[in-house]
């Protein structure tokens, strides 16, 4: 099993970063919050959860190891698979995902794209007692390589488009976040695009 890859990064799309390794570049799927920390040329390490089908082999990548392991966790649920997962935790950190099943919180499930009420009820009833319980209410950060990051707005919008949404609905969330944004960076802070992310997809899933 392959249980994490490093090395510099060679590109990076909406949904996936390709590290080198060896010479060999790795396509690894990561969420828009872990690519968002990423920059080309810049050395990262992922932790990765390998996915065999009949005839693919994907790799996911992952801040670190907690987070990989959510993942796996959450895919022991009925009708749960890697894309589901994963994008359950593009909306949610991995400790926010414990406190939700913890508390039966129905609301933050159905945050997620692809997860109505009923699908909600029965991941918290199958999920109960599999995630452990939460860490703490810090966010979880992301060790993978910093430098000055891209303008938040370009990345927030490859991010929501990247999980599905129109570029409108995308433009429409990005606007709704901006005040946000703007009052970080008049404090002096870089706005922080897993932050912005997860609050244009509360704003999205409101307007459904």
């Amino acid at each position: 099993m392959i249980a994490f890859v490093s090395g510099p990064v060679a590109a990076l799309a909406p949904d996936t970063a390709v590290i080198e390794v060896g010479g060999v570049g790795m396509a690894v799927q990561c969420t828009p919050d872990t690519l968002a920390e990423l920059r080309i040329g810049r050395q990262a390490r992922l932790a990765v959860s390998l996915v065999v089908r009949e005839n693919s082999l994907t790799l996911y990548g992952f801040a670190d190891d907690g987070e990989r392991q959510v993942f796996e966790l959450l895919q022991t649920a009925s009708g749960v698979g890697p894309r589901l997962a994963q994008a359950m935790l593009a909306v949610q950190t991995p400790d926010a995902l414990r406190r939700a099943v913890a508390q039966g919180d129905e609301k933050a499930l159905t945050a997620v794209p692809g997860i109505g009420k009923r699908g909600a009820q029965r991941l918290l009833l199958e999920l109960a007692g599999r995630l452990g319980e939460p860490a703490g209410a810090a966010a979880t950060s992301h060790p993978a390589g910093a430098a000055a990051p891209a303008p938040w707005s370009e990345q927030l919008h490859a991010a929501l488009v990247g999980l599905g949404y129109s570029a409108y609905e995308a433009e429409e969330a990005i606007a709704a976040v901006t005040p946000a944004a703007e009052a970080a960076a008049a404090d002096g802070a870089a706005p922080k695009v897993s932050h912005l992310l997860r609050a244009a997809l509360r704003t999205l899933n409101r307007a459904r």
